[in-house]
């Protein structure tokens, strides 16, 4: 049953409706609450039909009580100003001792709430405070789940400017961390003071290690799958031929009357790699957009260091270039060698990225970048293009991170559609198989399109 807005619902019962310079919405406030179950309409069904007089002395206490609910909802929604529209009064009349805890952890952040500090209608209520902070971020995670903590952890830091008050020890502690709380400690990262910085690297740790448990296993296996299906032998052992590619490469040699193939050749995986097969370059553009692709791309480079088939070299760049391969051993080390925000110069990185380029035709080089660029445009693509005609396998991320469609050039992107070279924005979960699609020398942008990656 689908819930009609603030304003009709009232209109329907007779009460005045709220217009939104009485009833300001909070914008961003997350619906999901501990114990604000949503109210589903259906009774079920009855063997006999009672009369109608019966039928509204039992549904009487029924509305009731679903249209209580339904004030609540949209009272903890909107906030101390809808009461007096939705029948409620002011400030917590109508909400138990509970809601009145809820709603005062929402005001606290989307409006100017009591108890956090007061401040005027249209700023928040938190203020410059740590203990206010520390303890307002107890009471969030006490009344709602973790991924709606870490939203309001999110609006907190945009809306209040909390930022610097994450440079202290006490306040990092009672975060919840994500990886955007990351992304903002990095930003912070050469301001954060010595007695800081073993909080934040254990907050980063924390995050790092969660990222590893979900992508490394799974990275490993397609990546090394990958590599062993791309180094192909002629003389396999039986348990090495790969049926498919056999078939294939001898149905010139099909016989219709024994309804057979007779191979002249075998086509077998390639096992147990001493060498290195391929050379793969990420690029990382680390302007402040970048944040979470920063971070996803930093653990997806440690894990694909620890592949021994695989030569992974890692840089980072906004106006400047650094080279953090050295530090690929640890992705704590990598992030921390980040500086998130500036300029971006994405043809400078790619001219420093050829010169890791040893063997084209053996290397993927992978710009994870908004294609913003503030260097020269032209020449970023036309180094672009000389790397894709030289045999490099060029793969272009708009972003690597879970946000959603992301920000970026669609003039650059298109003019690199042009050249033959993919460009979108990709899942952390899917980074794996475009890496995988890539180095067996697939068509990664015919793969993206069919896995629906190409229209984000």
């Amino acid at each position: 049953m689908t819930e009609p807005n603030g304003a009709a619902w009232a209109e329907e019962r007779g009460a005045p409706a709220t217009s939104d310079e009485a009833c300001p919405s909070r914008r961003g406030a997350p619906l999901s609450v501990k114990g604000m179950g949503r109210w589903v309409g259906s009774e079920g069904a009855r063997n006999e039909p009672p009369s109608e007089e019966g039928r509204r002395r039992v549904e009487a206490p029924r509305r009731r009580a679903k249209d209580t609910e339904r004030l609540r909802r949209w009272r903890l929604l909107l906030g101390a100003p809808a009461g007096p529209g939705l029948g409620l009064g002011g400030s917590g009349a109508g909400l138990s001792q509970s809601d009145q805890a809820v709603d005062a952890a929402l005001a606290a952040l989307y409006e100017g709430g009591p108890g956090y500090g007061e401040r005027s209608r249209r700023s928040a209520g938190l203020g410059a405070s740590a203990p206010k902070v520390a303890r307002w971020l107890g009471d969030i995670r006490t009344y709602f789940p973790s991924t709606v903590v870490q939203v309001m952890q999110r609006d907190a830091v945009e809306r209040l400017n909390l930022r610097q008050l994450l440079l202290e020890p006490e306040l990092l502690e009672s975060v919840e961390p994500d990886v955007h709380l990351v992304g903002t400690l990095l930003s912070l990262n050469r301001i954060m003071p010595e007695t800081t910085k073993a909080t934040a690297r254990h907050v980063v740790a924390m995050v790092v290690a969660e990222v590893e448990r979900r992508i490394a296993n799974r990275t490993r296996a397609a990546v090394s799958g990958a590599l062993n299906r791309a180094a192909r032998s002629r003389r396999p052992k039986l348990r090495d031929i790969d049926w498919n590619r056999t078939i294939a490469a001898n149905l010139s040699r099909y016989l219709p009357e024994h309804r057979t193939v007779v191979p002249e050749r075998l086509v077998g995986y390639g096992r147990r790699q001493q060498v290195v097969a391929r050379d793969l370059v990420l690029a990382i553009d680390q302007s402040g957009s970048m944040a979470s692709s920063v971070v996803y791309a930093s653990v997806f480079g440690a894990v694909l260091a620890s592949i021994r088939a695989l030569k992974t070299s890692l840089v980072v760049f906004d106006t400047a270039v650094v080279d953090l391969t050295e530090k690929l051993q640890d992705p704590v080390d990598v992030l921390f060698g980040t500086q998130l925000g500036g300029g971006t110069d994405i043809n400078k990185a790619i001219a420093y990225s050829r010169t890791l380029i040893t063997r084209p035709r053996d290397s993927i080089f992978v710009l994870i970048s908004d294609l913003i660029e503030g260097g020269v445009r032209e020449q970023m693509l036309s180094r672009l293009a000389a790397l894709n005609a030289a045999g490099v396998q060029v793969v272009v991320l708009l972003a690597l991170s879970d946000d959603g469609a992301p920000v970026f050039d669609s003039g650059n992107a298109a003019a690199l559609a042009e050249l033959g070279i993919p460009a979108f924005a990709c899942t952390p979960d899917a980074f794996p198989d475009v890496l995988a699609v890539a180095i067996e020398g697939g068509d990664v942008g015919a793969w993206a399109h069919r896995s629906d990656l190409a229209a984000r």
